[in-house]
């Protein structure tokens, strides 16, 4: 058997072919939320179409990146989180001085967001550095060292994007530091003292220093607690969005108004209602949730669940530090994305500009999260490809003793 067709065989299919029902019920779902946004030269019924297809391009491209990096020893490939963060903090530091209010780099006919390549080279750093450096030093080894490392990888960024007024892709970040804090060997009498800290300091974040980076960030939190509290909104009021789209999810049933539903069967969206502009990404999961009613959002949250739990297996049975690391960071970034995405549809969080992975049309995020769960099958091709190369050695052993 060639080393080739041994990594194929050995390769996760459930986590494949959850990967790839994800991405075919969110070619779906876009072609419908989609639909009111024009294009050039396209007629009206077929601009929901065209988005879809758009989608199946980037989905293409994902999976060249997708199978490359699960077939690839991920412990070779983990040293281009280097250069990939390096580069996507400068490319931060670059959209700042341009003051983008829609936080994307264009390079020829591709837009994309830098914050997306620095969460992933962020992902792969926190795994290559706490597993490398202890060996060079033990003193790397020490638990306020290690603190210190993930607070050094993660806060950077974090500021940076919190300064570029994007405060979706900056929450982000907390889950992602959490997870590496927990797997990371850290003491639990070290997570409790920063805990209380965080704690305690969360007050002076958000009423003096948010207030001088991101005015948006205030104010979305105000409006969150505002329609908390009042319940309904006036159309013209502020708070008429996140209104609309848990009004949305909240009247779907558990039916559904159907796929491409009009306004005749009370479609909000028909309505132009949830915001139609990014319907077929920030608030797609309030499309579905209409469209395919409660039995759809519960099959696309099972499918999520599936999928992070088998990242969660094959970072529990990873054969190095870094592989557990890598692996478990990815869940806690797609978890985060899920949780916020999801939450802000049903009031459960505040509304912010993020992705739902997988479903949303999101162009380059598309691939990146491709890239990120190819590197969680590398994790667990090569793990049982090292198995397999000892038992091999050991045949051969024997067999010539």
């Amino acid at each position: 058997m060639t080393p080739l067709l041994r990594k194929i065989l050995g390769m996760n299919w459930v986590l494949v072919l959850t990967m790839y029902g994800l991405l075919v019920f969110g070619v779906i779902a876009i072609e419908s939320a989609a639909r009111h946004i024009p294009v050039d030269g396209v007629a009206p019924d077929g601009w929901g179409a065209y988005w879809a297809a758009k989608q199946k391009t980037w989905i293409i491209i994902g999976s060249v990146v997708y199978f490359a990096t699960a077939l690839f020893d991920y412990r070779w490939v983990k040293w281009l989180g280097i250069p990939m963060y390096g580069v996507g903090i400068a490319l931060l530091v670059y959209l700042m001085a341009m003051d983008n209010e829609v936080h994307q780099l264009e390079l020829g006919p591709i837009s994309f967001q830098p914050t997306q390549i620095v969460i992933a080279a962020g992902i792969i750093m926190i795994g290559l550095c706490l597993e490398v450096l202890p060996r060079w030093h033990r003193f790397f080894g020490q638990p306020f060292v290690k603190l210190a490392i993930i607070g050094a990888l993660c806060g950077v960024p974090f500021l940076l994007v919190v300064k570029n007024n994007d405060m979706g892709s900056a929450i982000v970040w907390l889950p992602v530091s959490l997870v590496a804090i927990l797997v990371g060997g850290i003491p639990f009498r070290h997570i409790l003292f920063l805990g209380l800290i965080g704690f305690g300091i969360v007050p002076i974040m958000y009423f003096l220093a948010l207030p001088l980076v991101s005015e948006r960030g205030t104010e979305r939190v105000e409006q969150y607690l505002e329609i908390l509290e009042k319940g309904e909104v006036e159309l013209n009021d502020l708070n008429w969005a996140p209104y609309y789209v848990s009004m949305a999810v909240g009247k779907a049933g558990w039916k559904g108004a159907g796929w491409n539903a009009q306004a005749e069967r009370g479609s909000l969206h028909a309505k132009k209602y949830i915001p139609w502009t990014t319907a077929h990404n920030d608030y797609i999961f309030a499309v579905i949730a209409e469209e395919q009613g409660f039995r759809g959002s519960l099959l696309l949250i099972t499918a999520f669940s599936l999928l992070l739990i088998q990242c969660l297996f094959i970072a529990f049975y990873s054969c190095d530090f870094s592989g557990q690391l890598i692996a478990s960071g990815v869940v806690a970034l797609l978890f985060a994305h899920m949780f916020e995405n999801i939450g802000m549809c049903t009031l459960l969080m505040p509304i912010t500009g993020i992705p739902l992975p997988l479903i949303s049309y999101s162009g380059t995020f598309v691939v990146i999260c491709m890239f990120l769960l190819g590197l969680v099958q590398s994790v667990w091709v090569h793990r049982k490809l090292d198995r397999a190369h000892s038992l091999e050695n050991e045949f051969a052993h024997e067999k010539r003793g």
